[in-house]
């Protein structure tokens, strides 16, 4: 199905729409569906650990803080959650190898990019309330993106 925010959001006057401090690098450049939530510092061990579990057309939101040190995405991961069935993954930090993931089919939207890895040391908590770019995000959401921005709504639209 094809969408545009736009369309949504004056479809919706009750959605919110994040502050436009993500772009989009996945190779699905209009993506929705439910939420999973993942508040994580500079190590990406759940990124990896969810995206490699079914996704079920769901999107994966990481708040790393904004932290610019190391990426918490990769080609390998992202593959993972094409692999899957995820629908996308929002991240407030930083990815790699763009290249490749802007060639698989899911939709991925970040700060930016940075080559340095990540640790991985276990840390994080997986479905808890996280917010930023002026949003707060809980599972359960529904998530619409594209290269217009992101826009968070309780329930699940029409389109």
């Amino acid at each position: 199905m094809s969408f545009t925010t736009p369309d949504l959001s004056d479809e919706n006057p009750d959605v919110e729409a994040l502050a436009p401090i993500l772009s989009n690098y996945g190779g699905r450049k209009e993506f929705y569906g439910p939420i999973e939530t993942l508040l994580c510092p500079d190590d990406n061990s759940f990124v990896k650990e969810l995206l490699n579990l079914k996704g079920n057309g769901r999107i994966l939101v990481v708040d790393a803080g904004g932290i610019n040190t190391v990426a918490l995405l990769g080609d390998m991961i992202a593959g993972a959650g094409v692999k899957n069935n995820w629908s996308g993954i929002i991240i407030n930090g930083y990815i790699r190898d763009v290249d490749i993931i802007n060639t698989l089919d899911i939709g991925v939207q970040a700060l930016g990019t940075i080559p340095v890895r990540s640790e991985k040391n276990n840390q994080g908590s997986v479905g808890v309330e996280i917010s930023f770019g002026g949003l707060s995000f809980n599972p359960g959401n529904f998530v619409y993106a594209d290269n217009n921005g992101l826009l968070l709504s309780t329930k699940e639209l029409s389109i």
